[in-house]
């Protein structure tokens, strides 16, 4: 799933994934306070980095698709907020390090050969004392067909996440189960996602 690849799928007039954040991230809100730096990894059209900067967050908005970033801008300037955002590969973007209050990531799903390194990268950019929040597709997501890459290697269980962040993170949560998704086009209907809250050690 190449730049073009998602920069075709997000050039449409509306909003692939809808403008309503994450409910898993919702949930967390509790975990997260104005005035936080926030990076928003893989945040696309922007609907989790502008919720978030509408709670008072500053926010980094980073993707691979320029497209989508572009209508992220679109969607802040729309609700009256303020978002930096970066366009870049993730697999080889020289990532900040303990640089943010919080890492937040929603349905980024990588192949093997990169996945480790980027979590790794993901936990190594939350500052001490800071927490990262992670919902993505679980394997079982291939028997509901409402969304993510229809390739095993690219879904994630408990196990996968727990050696990704091993050494990095004190896990909070670690979970599995359905969820019912209404994420616009993209990710409707009743589906399986796995949930992470992670925090930083304090030095």
């Amino acid at each position: 799933m190449t730049q073009s690849f998602w920069d075709q799928r997000y050039d449409t007039p509306g909003y692939l994934y809808g403008v309503e954040p994450s409910a898993f991230l919702v949930t967390q809100r509790h975990r997260l306070a104005r005035g936080m730096d926030v990076l928003a990894v893989a945040d696309g059209e922007g609907r989790n980095g502008v919720w978030l900067a509408d709670q008072g967050m500053t926010v980094h908005a980073v993707d691979g698709s320029a497209v989508a970033l572009r209508k992220a801008l679109r969607l802040a300037q729309d609700r009256g907020v303020s978002l930096r955002t970066t366009h870049a590969d993730l697999a080889v973007w020289d990532w900040p390090r303990a640089a943010y209050d919080a890492v937040v990531c929603v349905f980024l799903h990588l192949p093997p050969d990169i996945r480790p390194a980027v979590h790794q990268a993901m936990a190594r950019a939350v500052r001490p004392g800071g927490v990262l929040i992670q919902e993505a597709f679980h394997p079982a997501q291939l028997c509901y067909g409402t969304g993510g890459p229809p390739v095993a290697s690219m879904l994630y269980d408990q196990a996968t996440l727990r050696a990704d962040y091993e050494g990095l993170l004190a896990l909070d949560l670690l979970e599995d189960g359905e969820v019912s998704l209404d994420n616009g086009d993209g990710h409707r209907g009743v589906g399986h996602t796995i949930r992470l809250v992670g925090g930083r050690p304090p030095v």
